[in-house]
């Protein structure tokens, strides 16, 4: 589905997010789609529907060995199974360029995968176990005021983390004891930054701060105040852009907050 959704988005038919959903939205532009091929309009991706798709209906994952330079409905598909296993690439388009390919690379080994860069069978199989999750609890680094976006799907890319809306200034304490490894500005869109490593290779990041009041190497405790949450970097408005890597996998963060949070 999140292939078909990458395929109508590239004939500008489909405006939703790319989230793998089944919805109204994606229908709609299913039919549109078929209208314009002049196919029976009955919204079902059937063959003659994705042979009218040309490159972005061609093969389904795991029918052909994927490397570099590879384009197709199963590029899609890998795309978006990388992001939810922690590894995002950027936008989602059915092409395996150098984002694609790192992802890829990095998944492989974190799956303890030979790091071949070509998706084939073992990195197919892998990729339909479990996404990981975190295997440590921690605290809530603010009292939310709300959650904005989640952990997901977003527009035509993924959301590695989660967003706490909160006023600007608002205290962000650590999530859990560890050591900083990073702290302060960091390019990419993060803004002012702070990452701390904690036990299990578990990093957890805290993005767009308008200040930052712990050092490099600097070991802090739960519920330590490390900076004061802000807008720098890529924000539209002041918040915390929460997120959790487990051995460099991206992971939702909720599956480790604790509920009293």
């Amino acid at each position: 589905m999140a292939a078909l959704q990458v395929a109508l988005h590239a004939r500008l038919l489909y405006h939703g997010p790319i989230d793998g959903v089944d919805g109204p939205a994606t229908t709609a532009a299913v039919r549109r789609f078929q209208r314009r091929a002049g196919l029976a309009v009955d919204g079902v991706v059937g063959r003659q529907t994705r042979a009218a798709l040309g490159r972005y209906g061609r093969h389904a994952l795991g029918s052909r060995p994927l490397g570099r330079g590879a384009f197709g409905w199963d590029v899609a598909e890998l795309q978006f199974q990388l992001a939810w296993h922690g590894f995002p690439s950027g936008s989602f388009d059915g092409r395996l360029g150098a984002r694609t390919a790192a992802a890829l690379w990095r998944f492989q080994r974190f799956a303890g995968l030979p790091t071949v860069g070509i998706a084939g069978p073992a990195t197919i199989a892998a990729l339909g176990t479990r996404r990981p999750i975190s295997p440590i609890s921690l605290t809530w680094p603010l009292r939310v005021v709300r959650i904005g976006d989640p952990f997901g799907p977003r527009g035509n890319r993924f959301h590695a983390g989660i967003d706490l809306i909160a006023a600007r200034g608002t205290p962000v304490a650590a999530a859990g004891s560890g050591r900083v490894v990073w702290a302060g500005f960091r390019p990419g869109g993060w803004g002012l930054l702070v990452t701390i490593a904690h036990r299990d290779g578990i990093r957890s990041m805290y993005a767009h701060l308008s200040h930052v009041d712990v050092r490099l190497g600097q070991r802090v405790t739960t519920g330590e105040r490390i900076g004061l949450v802000g807008a720098t970097g890529d924000a539209t408005g002041p918040h915390l852009h929460f997120e959790l890597r487990v051995r460099s996998a991206a992971v939702d963060p909720l599956t480790a907050l604790r509920s009293e949070g």
